[in-house]
This record gives C-alpha cells, sequence and structure tokens, in this order.
C-alpha cells in the first residue's frame, strides 16, 4: 500500500533572499518519515497573497496533506492564516480560547492588536499547540499551518504527529564500502532499482579526507522489501571485490 503523501510549503521572503537558511524541512521530514507519511515535495515561496493563496489550493488538491511554515505572526507581513482562510473561502474570526492563552501571557497593556492577530484563525480551524510562545499554528481539513521559528515549529510538529492517520514507518537499509566509486556499480544499481521499483534507491559518495568510497541505500514503506534490497546491496558490494560495513559511513559528505 502506497504511503500518504505531503507537500511542504516554506513561505517567506527572507528565505529567498538568503538572509535566512531554512531549518525546518529535515525536521518535518523526518517527523513524516516515523509516522509512514512521504514528503514528496517542498516549495518555497514569497510572502504574495496571490501566490500562496493559489499555492494553497494547488498543493492541498495534489496531496494528502500541506504542511506550511512562516507567516503567522503578529508583523504586516505575517498573512499565511488570512491567505489560508481566503483560500478555503472562510472568514478570520478570533478563537477565544487561544485570546485567552495569549492575553494572559502578556503584562497589561502590552497584549496590542498586532498580538491579539495571532488569536485569529480562519473559521473551523483546530488549533495546533505551542508549547514555546503560547501563539498557535492551526489545522483546516487537511492543511497544517505552523510558525517559522525553527524552535517553534519542531515544538508545533511534535504535537500535530500523533494527530495525524499513520501508515508504517520509512525504513532504510544502508551499506557503504571504501575505495569505491559510483562508477563502478551504476549499472548493477540501475539493475537492483529495477527490482524493487517501490523503494528509492541511491548511492552517496563521501569524503573523510584521505578516505573516500560511497554508501548504498535502500528506503520504503516496506521493511521486507527493503531488507531483500538491503541484502543486494551487500551483495554487489561483495561482487565488487570490496568490503561492505553496513550503516552510514562517519562524517559522510
Amino acid at each position: 500500500m502506497a504511503p500518504l503523501t505531503a507537500c511542504f510549503l516554506v513561505i517567506g521572503n527572507e528565505i529567498l533572499s538568503g538572509r535566512t537558511q531554512d531549518a525546518n524541512i529535515r525536521v518535518l521530514a523526518q517527523a513524516l518519515n516515523g509516522r509512514g507519511i512521504k514528503l514528496a515535495e517542498v516549495r518555497i515561496i514569497p510572502d504574495v497573497p496571490e501566490q500562496i493563496i493559489r499555492t494553497v489550493n494547488d498543493c492541498r488538491a495534489r496531496f494528502d496533506m500541506l504542511f506550511t511554515s512562516g507567516g503567522i505572526g503578529p508583523t504586516h507581513d505575517d498573512i499565511t492564516s488570512a491567505c489560508v482562510a481566503e483560500a478555503f473561502g472562510v472568514p478570520l474570526l478570533c478563537h477565544e480560547e487561544s485570546f485567552r492563552k495569549l492575553e494572559v501571557l502578556f503584562p497589561a497593556g502590552q497584549f496590542n492588536k498586532a498580538r491579539q492577530r495571532m488569536a485569529w484563525l480562519p473559521k473551523g480551524a483546530t488549533p495546533i499547540e505551542n508549547s514555546v510562545s503560547t501563539a498557535p499554528g492551526f489545522s483546516l481539513g487537511n492543511v497544517h499551518v505552523m510558525a517559522g521559528v525553527p524552535r517553534i515549529f519542531q515544538a508545533m510538529v511534535e504535537w500535530l504527529m500523533p494527530h495525524l492517520e499513520a501508515g508504517a514507518p520509512l525504513t532504510s537499509a544502508s551499506w557503504y564500502s571504501y575505495d569505491i566509486y559510483e562508477g563502478d556499480l551504476a549499472e548493477a544499481l540501475t539493475s537492483i532499482q529495477h527490482d524493487f521499483p517501490m523503494l528509492d534507491v541511491g548511492s552517496y559518495p563521501f569524503d573523510e579526507g584521505k578516505k573516500r568510497g560511497v554508501a548504498l541505500v535502500a528506503k520504503g514503506y516496506d521493511a521486507d522489501t527493503v531488507t531483500k534490497a538491503g541484502t543486494a546491496l551487500h551483495d554487489l558490494i561483495v561482487t565488487l571485490g570490496f568490503s561492505p560495513l553496513e550503516g552510514d559511513p562517519p562524517r559522510a559528505a
């Protein structure tokens, strides 16, 4: 059975300009792997309303789940919540419980209109808890909207994962060898991929300074099939006259 698919939409001019380096893709991918959900695509788009609305509607129709990061804070360019609401054709409403949680967080007189905006969610949305700074993300349909700040994003992901439908987790088999090169094994590796079409089979060169080699990896959602593919990778290295080592190479590049 094929895994559920997901798309990750990273929203923010600062990512595209190079000012900020995204740190959330790996966090989400690893969490989804453990949940048996395949991260099939990642898109990075600017803080432009029309583009956000269009992309949200496209991706939520094409994938089982859509995750977003960025644009749910108190400043003028935090427009993701409003854009998701428009994509669904629903209004933004004050979420009373979130409002109360935020209100008690700030000293008297500091819970201004900008901060209050963080409690406004699309009608019908369910809050995603934020154990770091309280301001929630939210889920609406198959769309899950989260903060861009890495430690807040991670906290939201950790809270959200148990609430998602789960499948068989992603498993992998890895073998590597020193002094072997991709050109030595490319043809045989293509044959292994052909034999296991439901898996991702790849080769990954690594460089430890004085030592170089290649790691071979098979990944998929059927553990038995992954094990069989792993045996084939092991045997390929042996056939070429090298000694396979299980797992990932240390300090792999």
